[in-house]
């Protein structure tokens, strides 16, 4: 099937939780997640669920399973905590639970960031893949890291990764 025929069946509308994993982000202060809530909006993709949540492992594991159990929820895009520090823990928390990882989308991104940013890119570990019939979405906590993902990754291929995951087109 070529890509166009693909993007043809692309799903229309899917409704996303919006996780922020900060020690120190509030909704005032969180401009990541805001983009996030932003652009999926500017593309006409309802945000059903948002959160600000501590980079614990396990409240980040808790969260994410109650949100993949809602039949509301089609796709999870978290940020934050994807870095290499000692707090940083989302990788571990979501990879977890992860049936299949979408490794392109970590490759993808480290590569398109490296032309903004340079060796440091190496540095993130940002991932996606599906559990439960939905997409995981995990982008660092910059700003700018999550309007790359999102613009360059994420929107351009939401609906077509829905998809494939659930076979036919479906609106809410």
């Amino acid at each position: 099937m070529a890509v166009t025929e693909h993007k043809g069946k692309a799903h229309r509308t899917i409704q996303c939780a919006v996780i922020t994993l900060s020690d120190t982000r509030t909704e005032e202060t969180d401009t990541s997640g805001k983009r996030i809530k932003d652009l999926l909006a500017e593309q006409g993709q309802p945000v059903v669920a948002y959160r600000i949540l501590k980079d614990e492992p396990e409240q980040i594991t808790a969260v994410v399973k109650a949100l993949l159990a809602q039949p509301e929820v089609d796709a999870i895009i978290t940020t934050g905590g994807t870095g290499i520090a000692p707090r940083d823990s989302t990788f571990e928390a979501l990879q977890g639970l992860l049936e299949k990882e979408i490794t392109g989308f970590g490759e993808m991104f480290r590569m398109l960031s490296y032309e903004d940013i340079g060796a440091a890119a190496m540095l993130t570990r940002a991932t996606a893949g599906v559990a439960n019939g939905k997409v995981i979405i995990s982008l660092p906590g910059s700003t700018g890291a999550v309007e790359l993902g999102m613009t360059k990754l994420v929107l351009p291929q939401l609906g077509h990764m829905m998809f494939l995951l659930r076979g036919k087109r479906h609106a809410h």
